[in-house]
Order: C-alpha cells, then sequence, then structure tokens
C-alpha cells in the first residue's frame, strides 16, 4: 500500500494530478487508512505511469481513458488501440505540419526584414496584418 506522496515520487506525477485523475474515473478510488488518508495499491502504480506515458506521448485524456479500458480486456483484439494510436500520429504530423509552417513564416519575416527603423520593420508589419503572411499558421496555440 502506497500514500499518495509515495505513488506521487514513484510515479513522477504531481499529487493534485493523481487527485483528479482518481476524480475523472481513471484511477481507481484510492481506498483510506485508519486516518482517512489515501492509500493506493501497487496495481495504481502501473496504471498511473500508463496515464502519464501516454500524457507524454500527446495523448488527449479521453483516448487514455479508452486505452485503459481496452489494456483492462488484454485477450480481446488491439484493432481499436492501433485506431487509436493511429489517430494521435495523424494529429502530431498536422501539429509538426504547423509547427514547420510557422517555422518558415518566422524565417521569411526576418530575412524580408532590413533592420532599419520599426517604422520601416517587415516583422511589426507582418505581425500586424495576418494577410502579409505565406502560410497558415493560426490553427493552434503551441
Amino acid at each position: 500500500m502506497l500514500s499518495i506522496g509515495k505513488l506521487s515520487e514513484a510515479t513522477g506525477v504531481k499529487v493534485p494530478t493523481i487527485r483528479y485523475y482518481e476524480d475523472i474515473g481513471m484511477l481507481p478510488p484510492a481506498s483510506r487508512s485508519a486516518g482517512n488518508q489515501r492509500v493506493y495499491e501497487s496495481a495504481s502504480v502501473s496504471r498511473l505511469a500508463f496515464i502519464r506515458h501516454a500524457r507524454d506521448l500527446g495523448f488527449p485524456l479521453e483516448a487514455i481513458r479508452e486505452l485503459l479500458g481496452l489494456a483492462d480486456n488484454p485477450d480481446q483484439s488491439c484493432i481499436e488501440v492501433d485506431r487509436i494510436t493511429a489517430r494521435q500520429l495523424s494529429e502530431v504530423k498536422a501539429r509538426i505540419a504547423r509547427l514547420q509552417a510557422l517555422e518558415a513564416e518566422l524565417e521569411r519575416m526576418l530575412t524580408q526584414c532590413a533592420c532599419g527603423t520599426i517604422a520601416n520593420c517587415r516583422v511589426i508589419e507582418v505581425l500586424g496584418d495576418h494577410a502579409h503572411c505565406v502560410s497558415e499558421h493560426r490553427a493552434e496555440h503551441f
């Protein structure tokens, strides 16, 4: 049995985040000690490590919830796991493409700037009017 602090140390997940995952049902409710403190089974370490690694790979919480449900039934086909992962890969590729467009736009802005005065600064001009941009890069905040 682990306290929430020990579970946090074992997984690198902060205590408030552990409580949140428990509140939204991604982590089973903890048992309570005689002093009413949360205590976790050792299986919680594996489950929380799974959640953390999936978050590190950018999976949204709902996809992680689906993956956890699938992992809880190890005898079924992994086709759905592959579908969820392919969807995440597609999102990552789209994000990379947006970042590359952003990189190109910033490089173009700098290249076109004559380093004169602010009144003639190409960077300020482009930032003031998105129509001067070559590519679309507003899709999300990075």
